[in-house]
C-alpha cells in the first residue's frame, strides 16, 4: 500500500513574482479607478486612503503610500525581509498605477452598483495574486495574512470584518445608500479572497 506523499512546495521564479505584482496591482489600479469614479469606498488602507481623498482631494496614490508606512516594520519583523520588500513594490506600484490611471482610462457612464461588485470582484482577484505569490497592500493585508499563517484564520474572514467596520465608519461623511453600496462591494472582494485562499490549499511560495 502506497502512502500518499506530501505536497511539494514549489517556489515562484522571480520573473513570476515581477509579473505577479504588476498583473496584480494593475487589477487593482482598475477597480480603485472604478470606484473613484463611482465616489465609493473599500475597506483597509485603501479604504482610509479613500476617505482622505475624497474629504481633502488628496491625490489618493500619494494617499496610500504613506498610510501603508508603519506597518512596513511589522511586516519585516513578522514575515521576513523578502515578503517586506514584494510588500514594499506592490504599494509603490499601486501608488504610480493609480495616479497614471486616469490617463489611460475614463468612463462615460458607470453604474455604481455594478462598479462596487465588478471592481471588488477585481481587487479581490488583484490581492489574490499578491497574497500567493506572498506579497499584499500593506496594512490590514499584512495582518490577515499573519493571522492566517499563525493562527489558522481565513486571510478573506479577516479582511471582511475590517473592510466592512472601516466602510460602516465612513456613515459620518458620506449618505447612507453609498455606504451600502461600497459595503456589498467589499463583500464582493472578500468573497473572492474567502473562496480562494484558505489555509494549505494552495502550496507554491
Amino acid at each position: 500500500m502506497t502512502l500518499p506523499s506530501e505536497p511539494v512546495t514549489l517556489a515562484h521564479s522571480r520573473f513570476e513574482d515581477a509579473q505577479a505584482l504588476l498583473i496584480g496591482t494593475l487589477l487593482l489600479s482598475l477597480a480603485v479607478q472604478m470606484y473613484r469614479h463611482a465616489g465609493l469606498l473599500s475597506g483597509g488602507t485603501s479604504g482610509l486612503a479613500f476617505l482622505v481623498h475624497y474629504a481633502g482631494s488628496w491625490p489618493f496614490g500619494l494617499v496610500f503610500f504613506v498610510i501603508n508606512l508603519p506597518f512596513y516594520w511589522l511586516a519585516w519583523r513578522q514575515m521576513g525581509p523578502v515578503f517586506t520588500l514584494k510588500t514594499f513594490t506592490a504599494v509603490a506600484l499601486l501608488s504610480v498605477e493609480t495616479e497614471l490611471m486616469p490617463q489611460w482610462l475614463s468612463f462615460g457612464q458607470l453604474d455604481a452598483l455594478f462598479a462596487a461588485l465588478i471592481g471588488g470582484v477585481l481587487m479581490g482577484n488583484g490581492l489574490l495574486i499578491l497574497f500567493r505569490h506572498r506579497a499584499s497592500l500593506g496594512g490590514v493585508g499584512i495582518v490577515a495574512l499573519l493571522l492566517q499563517e499563525r493562527r489558522g484564520w481565513r486571510a478573506g474572514h479577516v479582511q471582511m470584518a475590517v473592510d466592512c467596520a472601516i466602510v460602516a465608519a465612513s456613515l459620518w461623511l458620506f449618505e447612507p445608500q453609498r455606504v451600502l453600496v461600497s459595503v456589498l462591494g467589499a463583500v464582493a472582494v472578500n468573497m473572492v479572497l474567502a473562496t480562494n485562499h484558505r489555509p494549505g490549499r494552495y502550496v507554491a511560495q
